[in-house]
């Protein structure tokens, strides 16, 4: 099997990771009627690609090309000194599950949150994605929070 590389997003991956990040939207219910508008996109990118922002992203290219992508913040808590990282969003491409991707993804997140001396990475994903929670069993403590929300 190819070699994985895992590597921060470039400005030069716009193209490439556009699909990814449209699958990814689409697994959650955004897409068509539902999509996310474009300005949220482009801003994403570009917070993606500001050295100045606390949103990072990694990549991960088999053979260059992108097969799946992570992106996580920074953010202060209530409950301790150091920084909190948040996973926001990962996915990886249908041709490349199974392979490796998500796992080495979320290991990336692990060491460059330490590195920026976060504490405590953590992230949500729907209760369906049993696919998801099987992978993210053997990473992670499911702590039997809930999530509540309102849009506003």
């Amino acid at each position: 099997m190819p070699t994985l590389e895992i590597r921060p997003v470039q400005p030069s991956d716009r193209k490439a990771w556009q699909p990814l990040w449209d699958g990814y939207n689409a697994f959650y219910g955004r897409a068509g009627a539902t999509a996310l508008p474009g300005a949220v996109t482009e801003a994403t990118w570009a917070r993606l690609c500001d050295p100045a922002e606390a949103v990072y992203g990694f990549v991960a290219a088999r053979e260059a090309k992108l097969v799946g992508l992570v992106h996580y913040l920074l953010h202060r808590s209530t409950t301790m000194i150091e920084p909190t990282c948040y996973l926001q969003d990962l996915f990886t491409s249908p041709e490349a599950r199974g392979a490796g991707v998500g796992r080495a993804l979320i290991e990336a997140v692990y060491a460059d949150a330490a590195a920026k001396g976060a504490g405590r990475v953590y992230w949500h994903t729907h209760e369906s994605n049993a696919t998801a929670r099987r992978l993210y069993d053997t990473l992670a403590e499911q702590p039997g929070f809930l999530m509540y929300r309102k849009v506003l």
